[in-house]
């Protein structure tokens, strides 16, 4: 509710230069790690890559309540590398949680990345939460993990319509993840 007392309606919209603060937050709360997360952001951000990162936000009038990030990764496919992008972080304030605004999130990002010609986008999360958003098990589908350390079902890929059969073999982070450790699960 607006301070008049009508609705505030949900907007999601890319990223401004106002925003990465808002953004850490969202992250910090959302994950509850500290700074890994909010760090993998602001790295994706200045990273770039072979195509440009994508950082969208969920905001209620001018609060950002929600976000989430595309960034360059590659396939190793047989025939060539392969520029695809990895959906990842998605974060929602934890007082706005199950109200479909990660759901609003990752159906605009897939539709950013389609309207780039993207042709997968991957991801490492939950099989129960992805897959009723366009995500399928990606080793089921005949792609590679980058670690053995994901959960199984974790490995998760959208096919977009620019992709084509012969686009198999084993997905590649960028660096930032790597540098960061942020590819699959340490410890217990």
């Amino acid at each position: 509710m607006d301070p008049q007392g009508g609705r505030v309606e949900l907007v999601v919209r890319e990223e401004r230069a106002e925003d990465p603060e808002a953004v850490r937050e969202v992250h910090r709360l959302a994950f509850g790690d500290g700074e890994r997360v909010p760090a993998l952001v602001d790295a994706l951000r200045a990273a770039g890559g072979a195509v440009a990162p994508l950082s969208l936000v969920a905001a209620i009038g001018e609060r950002v309540v929600g976000h989430v990030m595309l960034s360059a990764c590659r396939l190793d496919a047989p025939p060539r590398l392969v520029d695809v992008l990895s959906l990842s972080p998605l974060g929602v304030l934890p007082q706005f949680q199950r109200r479909g605004i990660g759901t609003r999130l990752v159906a605009r990002a897939l539709a950013a990345a389609e309207s780039r010609g993207i042709p997968l986008v991957f991801l490492e999360g939950s099989p129960d939460y992805y897959g009723k958003r366009g995500f399928a098990d990606a080793t089921k589908l005949g792609f590679r993990p980058p670690t053995l350390r994901y959960p199984p079902g974790a490995f998760q890929v959208a096919k977009l319509s620019s992709y084509q059969e012969w686009m198999t073999g084993t997905f590649v982070y960028s660096d930032t993840f790597w540098a960061l450790d942020c590819v699959g699960l340490r410890g217990a």
